[in-house]
């Protein structure tokens, strides 16, 4: 009997009652690897004015000192980091890898992020895209598009912005604690703050996380320019 391959939920499901071992371990990793995103469920909640909360950066400098864990398929790696952030839109990343293991910096400047040559080329996978970024921060800058709906269930103010993709901005009160980018009905990637100190970003369907704890805020008077260059 030849192997057949089934979709459920959107997922591929290798099936076969005569597959031999090996053949059966090449598909499963094969699926492994398309992974399968979540569906996103239906914008909910009563139809409103479209009024994107305000959450631009403080208007002070600031260092956020944070751990991290980041994870794709099999891999690992965890440490510790800092954000140096400067209004209205500028933002050093610096991550550091446990136990002396590497490390390295980027700069992230509106919608333009920077990783220098020099710097430990996992820090670019480690990193999310630009509009992700910025949502761990609690700031919402996605790209202008057309098509924007706005819903209200209570405290909880859900956007939709765009059409095909589109991000799904969900906020409690002014702060923002969840952007996903959707992609037909499945939920490609998604931020999610669960309050000020714990931020998620997950690529679903490549198996990829990035977990922040944020250990400590402090205020600064201004950082030195040499950060920036």
């Amino acid at each position: 009997m030849r192997p057949s391959i089934a979709a459920a939920n959107g997922c591929l499901v290798g099936m076969s009652t005569m597959l031999g071992s090996r053949s059966l371990v090449l598909v499963v990793g094969a699926l492994a690897m398309i992974g399968c995103a979540p569906k996103a469920p239906p914008l909910t909640g009563t139809p409103a004015p479209v009024r994107i909360p305000e959450t631009s950066l403080p208007s002070v400098d600031q260092q956020i000192v944070f751990n991290w864990v980041f994870s794709e398929g099999g891999y690992h790696a965890r440490g510790d980091g800092a954000a140096r952030i400067a209004p209205p839109d500028s933002a050093r990343l610096d991550f550091f890898v446990s136990n002396g293991m590497g490390g390295g910096f980027a700069w992230l400047i509106g919608d333009s992020l920077t990783v220098p040559k020099q710097t430990d080329s996992r820090v670019h996978d480690y990193l999310p895209p630009v509009p992700m970024i910025w949502a761990t921060l609690g700031r919402l800058a996605v790209p202008p598009l057309a098509d924007t709906v706005a819903r209200v269930d209570g405290d909880t103010l859900r956007i939709e912005i765009g059409r095909s993709p589109r991000w799904r901005a969900t906020f409690t009160g002014s702060s923002l604690r969840r952007l996903e980018l959707i992609d037909g009905d499945r939920i490609r990637e998604r931020t999610v703050r669960d309050d000020d100190r714990h931020v998620v970003y997950e690529r679903t369907d490549a198996h990829r996380s990035l977990d922040i704890v944020i250990t400590r805020v402090d205020t600064v008077s201004t950082f030195d320019a040499s950060i920036w260059h």
